[in-house]
């Protein structure tokens, strides 16, 4: 299997699940895995270099809280919609739980 065809983990799909769902930021993604930051910041890095995520950086002149440092918000690219298609059918075909919003 290559990097590109191999089975995504659980978390990975929770993460992209999430994404689709409208979390589009760290935290806010986060807070609808329940998963750490040392496991969601990680699985963002990989899925953008994958090409299954896209970035990009809050706008400087939206304003936003006092000491709140801008937000990088995800958005799941067609290469991930159809890693997480294949995912969740993996899942399913296993019986297994699919990874979603906790």
């Amino acid at each position: 299997m290559t990097a590109r065809t191999r089975r995504m983990s659980p978390p990975t799909t929770a993460v992209l699940r999430a994404i689709v769902e409208g979390s589009s930021y760290g935290f806010d993604i986060m807070d609808a895995t329940g998963l750490p930051s040392g496991t969601v910041y990680p699985i963002l890095s990989r899925t953008e270099k994958r090409g299954f995520v896209v970035s990009r950086w809050e706008d400087t002149a939206v304003e936003r809280e006092p000491g709140r440092p801008p937000r990088r918000y995800y958005t799941v690219t067609p290469a991930g919609s159809d890693a997480l298609s294949v995912a969740v059918a993996h899942f399913r075909t296993l019986g297994e739980p699919i990874p979603s919003r906790s």
